[in-house]
């Protein structure tokens, strides 16, 4: 009989996120932390409802991770999750797999801004529990972060090299959702949407404490977030994307993200919330560049104070 694991419990606020934030600090042996003890990956994987798809993908992570060589911890997160699925979890090792959860479902990006929050990771990512994207790519992901450093990598549909197996519809809609992103944002990013990232701790660790996104315009967030701090060494890589039966994308979801699409232009560069807060994260000094980073990347725009 297996022991069964202590399971954290999340409250659905957003004081706990911000809490969260403030323990996520840039990895550097010249702050004092102990960078050995830390784990070279943290993966987040958000949920809710999945079935009997969750076990299937963490299993598949897990040997991923483990053929890369690499220390790592999974972080599951329920965003309110009712069918019994955080159960297929019991029997991994807290030590591999720490699992979340919530009791009331608020969406894809308040999980991830929980497990981010949480990650004691060298470099943050996450992957869809669904099983359409192969949790082999951050095997890939793994070795492109270790020889180059980017601050962020990201899954693009768009990459020459990929293989996706999309209906008509998905595509339309991906399609007109990135020609909004391109004329709203300018964002020289070619896909924002797909569910697998890997990203530097430093650059998580500027971008937590803004990010606002409970829904599935957090990855968009995220990306342009970097850009607006600076952090612009962003690589699209290929994926394999498969149709899964059933798959499909509703009007209604289809709408939310046009709707926080819309919403984030609006904070971001009609009322310039962002700022404001960088502003206030900086003690109200002038920001240039990478808010933390140490690292030389390309001049960002300046931020008034």
């Amino acid at each position: 009989m297996s022991e069964t694991l202590p399971k954290i419990e999340v409250s659905a606020g957003t004081d706990v996120l911000r809490r969260a934030a403030e323990r996520v600090e840039p990895v550097d042996s010249t702050e004092g932390l102990v960078v050995e003890h830390r784990p070279f990956a943290s993966i987040v994987v958000p949920y809710y409802n999945p079935g009997d798809r969750l076990r299937p993908t963490v299993e598949h992570l897990v040997r991923v991770l483990k053929a890369s060589k690499v220390s790592f911890e999974i972080i599951a997160v329920s965003d309110g999750s009712t069918d019994g699925s955080q159960f297929t979890l019991d029997e991994f090792p807290e030590s591999v797999v720490r699992r979340v959860s919530y009791a009331t479902n608020i969406g894809k990006g308040h999980a991830l801004r929980t497990g981010l929050a949480l990650a004691r990771g060298r470099y943050l990512g996450f992957i869809d529990s669904d099983g359409d994207i192969s949790p082999e790519f951050l095997g890939s992901f793994v070795s492109i972060m270790r020889a180059e450093e980017p601050d962020i990598i990201i899954g693009s549909k768009r990459h020459p090299d990929s293989s996706v197996h999309w209906t008509p519809l998905r595509r339309l809609y991906s399609w007109g959702h990135q020609f909004l992103i391109h004329h709203l944002f300018g964002l020289d990013v070619k896909d924002t949407q797909v569910g697998i990232k890997l990203m530097d701790r430093r650059v998580v660790a500027d971008m937590l404490p803004l990010l606002q996104e409970s829904r599935f315009a957090l990855d968009l967030e995220l990306l342009v977030l970097a850009r607006h701090l600076g952090y612009t060494r962003i690589l699209e890589v290929p994926v394999r994307i498969e149709e899964r039966s059933g798959s499909t994308v509703s009007l209604k979801r289809a709408w939310r993200l046009l709707t926080d699409t819309l919403g984030l232009f609006v904070r971001l560069s009609v009322r310039h919330e962002y700022d404001d807060a960088i502003t206030s994260i900086s003690g109200g000094a002038a920001i240039e560049g990478p808010v933390g980073n140490t690292r030389p990347v390309a001049a960002p725009n300046p931020m008034p104070a």
